[in-house]
């Protein structure tokens, strides 16, 4: 009868098994990975590459502090001067204003990359499970 019994595999079908999502031809199967809820391990630290507070307050002196304090220092300029370092100072407070809005657009822009690779991730989960994970 025919159609019973488990379905023949060509040798195409011997010869090529099928790959996990991602794995490109020739390459070693990966390892499955532990669900996506788990922590995972933070990467090495490379050399040169500062801790993370060191790089906390960095990246806090970069969005906050230097805005700031360029703004502060166009107003002052304002204060102190002619009718020309009023435009000047005018220029030197928007510059700050900018520094402020390119850091703000690039956190969000960041933020949208990391929830699409979370979604990706999770999405290979299902594919890979059949369930969405926890």
């Amino acid at each position: 009868m025919p159609g019973t019994g488990p379905p023949r595999l060509t040798r195409r079908d011997r010869d090529n098994p099928p790959r996990l999502s991602g794995q490109h031809h020739g390459e070693p199967p990966r390892e499955p990975e532990a669900s996506l809820s788990a922590p995972s391990q933070p990467p090495e630290k490379a050399p040169g590459e500062p801790d993370s507070r060191r790089r906390g307050w960095v990246l806090f002196g970069v969005r906050y502090v230097l805005p700031v304090v360029v703004t502060i220092g166009g107003l002052v300029i304002m204060a102190m001067g002619s009718e020309n370092d009023l435009e000047g100072g005018a220029s030197i407070v928007s510059a700050g204003l900018a520094i402020y809005f390119v850091n703000w657009l690039f956190r969000i822009g960041a933020a949208g990359d990391r929830e699409r690779d979370t979604e990706h991730d999770a999405r290979e989960y299902f594919t890979r499970h059949g369930r969405w994970p926890s």
